[in-house]
């Protein structure tokens, strides 16, 4: 006979093993629509005609994102979301495919897109975490998966930029569609099924996107905070290819990837991200990200031509992101608990509406003002989100 303590564990452990799982679901998912970002100079070497397009593929990518988080991922309050994960999984196999096999840059554009809309299988994974998670541990939770999720952003360029140096870029998108096929078959024998929270029609559920952000101001704050940290995020990373392609580095797609292994050293702020969100509130900890991101920018600025520069600016500006995000979205997920999918899919549809804004800033400044153009722009995203986080700091998340 077990006793309560013992049971205790055996639901901890079997919580822990979901949460590892939803967080490799994340992981793998998001993955994809990060692969071409150190691939951007193989994709330009490809398309020759075409290189003053080339940044409309990451933007197309995020774009898609957040299509796709609008259109998709409130179905989590109205369907199964083991059922979406594998619908969007096999779905968004086709689209790699089609990626892989692209005769020309619009092609490429056009599964990219297609790409960002099915990529949002991650956005099913951390509600999926707060809903099985009790609310003093909803912090925690949400942080375990937005770990692996974002190890899958960071550790995405890492693995893009070494397979596209020795195989070619499409083999990247066939490997994703191979690692995506082993994880179907992983969900199908462990992903217990979720309990639906609505009965609302499609059309409904989605009209109710509106309400929720009318009624609720924490989910604005949150949701414009996110957008312009992602943004300052984004333009950064498609550029730092470039900067490195050229003088002084001469460096290939594979370096440019392995500072996604730098970046996934800031992971690990994500579970202390969580567990400070549950102790002291989001806001202190967003406090400390919105300076951390504009460090990271004044560091960048300084180090045009030091890689010792930018690793240490990566680190800071990947702990300060993937902590702002961590306790904006434990913010959000106690605003209306039986809606958890759709205040996610407000806050995520416009953090990667600022995402796609950032990578095509990134683009138009860098080949405008160079690197330094590049920077103060990163410096003014982030000095607008300080703006909106001081002035919104006399409400309360329980005023929203």
């Amino acid at each position: 006979m077990s006793t309560p303590d013992s049971a205790s564990t055996g639901e901890r452990q079997s919580l822990s093993g979901l949460l590892l799982l939803l967080a490799t679901i994340a992981g793998v998912a998001v993955a994809n629509i990060y692969y071409n970002q150190p691939l951007l100079d193989d994709f330009r070497h490809t398309f020759p005609a075409g290189a003053a397009w080339i940044g409309a593929v990451p933007a197309a990518t995020q774009l898609g994102y957040a299509l796709g988080m609008l259109l998709l991922a409130p179905l989590g309050d109205r369907i199964d979301r083991r059922r979406i994960i594998l619908v969007q999984t096999g779905l968004l196999c086709l689209a790699l495919l089609a990626a892989a096999t692209a005769p020309t840059l619009p092609v490429l554009i056009g599964a990219s897109l297609a790409i960002g809309v099915l990529a949002t299988i991650a956005q099913q994974a951390v509600p999926f975490s707060a809903e099985l998670a009790p609310p003093e541990q909803r912090g925690h939770a949400v942080g375990t998966v937005m770990s692996g999720l974002l190890l899958g952003i960071l550790l995405a360029r890492t693995a893009a930029g070494f397979v596209g140096q020795y195989f070619g870029w499409r083999t990247v998108f066939a490997a994703s569609i191979a690692a995506l096929l082993v994880l179907a078959v992983v969900v199908v024998k462990k992903l217990p099924k979720s309990q639906p929270t609505s009965t609302l029609g499609y059309g409904k559920l989605l009209a109710t996107l509106w309400h929720l952000t009318v009624e609720l101001r924490g989910l604005r704050e949150a949701s414009a905070i996110g957008a312009c940290l992602f943004a300052a995020f984004s333009l950064f990373w498609p550029v730092l290819t470039l900067l490195l392609a050229g003088e002084p580095f001469h460096l290939g797609s594979q370096v440019a990837g392995l500072f996604g292994i730098v970046g996934a050293a800031g992971a690990l702020a994500a579970p202390w991200a969580g567990r400070s969100a549950d102790k002291r509130g989001p806001r202190a900890v967003i406090t400390l990200s919105i300076a951390l991101i504009a460090l990271a920018f004044v560091i960048f600025a300084f180090s045009g031509t030091s890689l010792i520069g930018l690793v240490i600016g990566v680190i800071v500006l990947d702990v300060g992101v993937q902590a702002a995000q961590i306790s904006n979205q434990s913010r959000i997920y106690a605003l209306r608990p039986e809606a958890r999918s759709r205040v996610n899919t407000v806050f995520m549809v416009c953090y990667f509406i600022g995402g796609a804004t950032g990578s095509a800033v990134g683009a138009a400044t860098w080949h405008a003002f160079g690197w330094m153009g590049v920077c103060a722009a990163g410096l003014g995203f982030s000095g607008l989100a300080a703006w909106i986080h001081y002035a919104t700091r006399a409400h309360s998340d329980a005023s929203a």
